[in-house]
């Protein structure tokens, strides 16, 4: 099952780690290790919370996301990407922005180090959308029951995650402008290009979000109607159209996976640019670690361990939290990369920890009383 599931992952390691020795010599396979390392352990959350949207999707969509999602997520957002933010932040041709970062390293990284605010912005409010959608909605299985259950009653005000994103983007933008002025106002523009790069995150989010639970929501609406008709006459028209919105659905869920997993890819990218800003070297670093991403996320929808380990989607969510505001503070304070996956690992961890004890307090009460195994196992 491992090999099944981890065997590209092992593939693309041995490949990238001797392609590196043939780029640059030991030196570069030890950057690119490290590069891996790190994607590994800043994206573990992001695995988690794929997992919970990529169960929903069928045997199909589940390979689409490890082919063509892979090719988007390896060659897109930790090769393209970098290029795409040089070339647009400084007016520059794709085909020159790619001379640049391979003759002027030093020169690309200053240019991707002045385009973060907005990259930060954009990733920031995306993620704290997700965060703030989850905390907002009355859940079953609670985790922080204390802080949980009142946030779920704050959750019936209509658009409240919208409004509190906005307020914590204006302060961002605001305190950044002020900042940025006290420094002589080299970067006063900078607040507004925070405040633009966050509204076009928060619109991705509430578009392809919602048009990935429209379409989820009208496949559910057709496959009770196809349930109640099995005992009808079959209707020839009725297989096709369940077919085709199946893969409307299954589409927007994988195009809001996408973008979700670009997100949670901006703090790697960036990050990686404290070890290294050879781009070869940062896109076999990168993309090992996001190859072990996909395989993580899979096997843990085909092993079942969001219903085994109930409170694992909970840290998910709250680390998703942490890495939006760390995104944010980023726009203008420096935070360790280690800082910031240490704080994932240990949410995970706890939860992980919690969901261990509810398992076996409700196996010690014979599976009888889920509630008090709950209360038992919350932090």
């Amino acid at each position: 099952m491992v090999l099944k599931t981890f065997g590209w992952s092992f593939a693309v390691t041995a490949l990238g780690l001797v392609a590196a020795v043939f780029y640059g010599g030991w030196t570069a396979f030890g950057i690119v290790a490290i590069l891996s390392v790190l994607e590994i352990s800043l994206s573990f959350d992001n695995a988690v919370v794929n997992a919970g949207i990529l169960k929903k999707m069928n045997a199909f969509w589940q390979k689409i996301f490890l082919t063509i999602g892979i090719l988007i997520a390896v060659f897109g957002m930790r090769l393209i990407f970098p290029v795409v933010i040089v070339a647009v932040s400084a007016s520059l041709g794709p085909i020159e922005a790619v001379d640049l970062a391979l003759t002027d390293k030093d020169r690309y990284q200053e240019l991707v180090t002045d385009a973060h605010p907005s990259i930060a912005a954009f990733g920031g409010m995306f993620l704290l959308m997700i965060f703030l959608d989850f905390i907002f909605e009355d859940r079953d299985i609670k985790w922080l029951g204390w802080l949980e259950r009142p946030l779920a009653k704050l959750g019936k005000v209509d658009m409240l995650s919208v409004c509190i994103a906005l307020v914590v983007l204006l302060v961002s933008a605001i305190t950044f402008g002020a900042h940025a002025h006290q420094h002589g106002g080299t970067h006063a523009d900078k607040a507004e290009t925070v405040l633009l790069a966050g509204i076009a995150g928060l619109i991705t989010y509430l578009v392809v979000g919602g048009l990935s639970s429209f379409f989820e929501d009208k496949l559910e609406e057709e496959e009770e109607r196809e349930h109640e008709a099995e005992e009808k006459a079959e209707r020839e028209g009725k297989p096709k159209s369940a077919v085709k919105l199946a893969g409307k659905a299954a589409f927007f869920m994988f195009l809001y996976l996408e973008v979700l997993d670009a997100s949670f890819s901006f703090d790697g990218v960036i990050g990686a640019f404290a070890i290294t800003n050879d781009i070869v070297l940062m896109a076999l670093g990168l993309g090992i670690g996001a190859m072990y991403v996909r395989s993580l996320t899979v096997y843990l929808v085909r092993q079942g361990t969001l219903d085994d380990y109930v409170y694992l989607e909970h840290g998910a969510h709250y680390a998703i939290g942490a890495l939006a505001v760390i995104l944010l503070v980023t726009i203008q304070y420096e935070i360790n990369e280690i800082i910031t996956g240490l704080i994932g690992v240990v949410l995970i961890g706890a939860s992980f920890w919690s969901s261990v004890r509810r398992n076996r307090a409700i196996a010690a009460a014979g599976g009888g009383d889920q509630e008090k195994a709950e209360v038992s196992s919350g932090v």
